[in-house]
């Protein structure tokens, strides 16, 4: 007699990112002193979810931490391209996901999400994993600032085996990279996906480890770096490089396109776009310049701890 694998337990995985969204929007609140606009959502080919978004914030000049549910009959192309056995089958998916734009220049922009996802086929095993991860993408770039998100980064992993840091910061610097302009988009992190390593149990403790070390990997820094006195010269730079956060989410980002072919909604998909953005023609940074000095070490993959 076969005995079948106990099902993930997905209520328990919804319950932890709704307190996720929670918490973080307290965080972000009390340092901001704004408040979330709370956005609870449906869609028609099943689930929803809540958007928060804090907008022209005395800190962040736009914030979006989305929470969504969603369910369907089969499971997009962006999720079976590398797994065509999942074509077909209906899922579950879930997750946090936010992208914070600060006002000011010294202060990075950052990215995390969690999520899981289930695909399911009558008379056949469901199959499921977790994904997510953290980044920061900084104008300016400091050596204390890398470092201490590159140590709150191996303080998620840790718990779960010497090999995990390095190699979900590996992938990270890999997937956060925008080939057509064979540049990174930010100092890296952690990046993970089809994740099922340990069983659930194993898989969901890790994501629950970086969802939490969120909020004291990047608040630190945004508290480091807020008062920096800047003027138009900082602003146009932030402007111009937001450009490239465009770029990848619109070009590259997988989440963005599973968004899009599973018919999300597009407030919540594009909520991650900064307020405002610039592209300028063939522009370079002056050489010796704090602008080239992101280019020059902070842009290149390192060992920061």
């Amino acid at each position: 007699m076969t005995t079948m694998t106990p099902a993930p337990d997905s209520q328990a995985v919804e319950t932890y990112l709704r307190g996720l969204q929670n918490n973080i929007c307290s965080a972000l609140e009390a340092i901001d002193g704004g408040r979330f606009l709370h956005d609870v959502w449906t869609r028609d080919e099943g689930g929803g979810g809540e958007s928060r978004v804090l907008a022209d914030g005395a800190v962040f000049e736009r914030a979006g931490v989305n929470f969504s549910n969603i369910t369907g009959t089969r499971l997009p192309s962006a999720a079976t391209a590398a797994r065509p056995e999942l074509a077909g089958r209906g899922f579950r998916a879930m997750g946090v996901s936010l992208v914070i734009h600060p006002r000011n220049p010294y202060v990075p922009t950052s990215h995390m999400n969690v999520r899981f996802l289930i695909a399911e086929a009558p008379r056949a095993e469901p199959i499921w994993w977790f994904g997510g991860g953290f980044d920061l993408t900084p104008y300016y770039g400091f050596d204390d600032d890398a470092r201490h998100w590159h140590q709150q980064a191996h303080a998620a992993c840790a718990p779960f085996g010497a090999e995990v840091f390095p190699r979900l910061k590996r992938q990270c610097d890999d997937y956060f990279y925008l080939k057509h302009r064979q540049e990174p988009r930010g100092i890296g992190g952690l990046f993970y996906d089809d994740w099922s390593q340990g069983g659930f149990e194993q898989a969901f403790a890790l994501t629950r480890s970086v969802g939490d070390h969120f909020v004291p990997a990047y608040l630190p820094i945004v508290e480091r770096r807020l008062a920096t006195p800047y003027q138009q010269r900082e602003r146009d730079w932030q402007l111009y490089r937001r450009g490239r956060y465009v770029e990848f989410n619109l070009v590259w980002d997988r989440g963005t396109l599973f968004g899009l072919q599973s018919n999300g909604r597009i407030e919540s998909i594009l909520m991650s776009m900064p307020p405002l953005v610039s592209w300028q023609y063939a522009y370079a940074p002056q050489p010796g310049s704090p602008e080239a000095a992101l280019y020059e070490r902070f842009l290149k993959p390192q060992d920061w701890l």
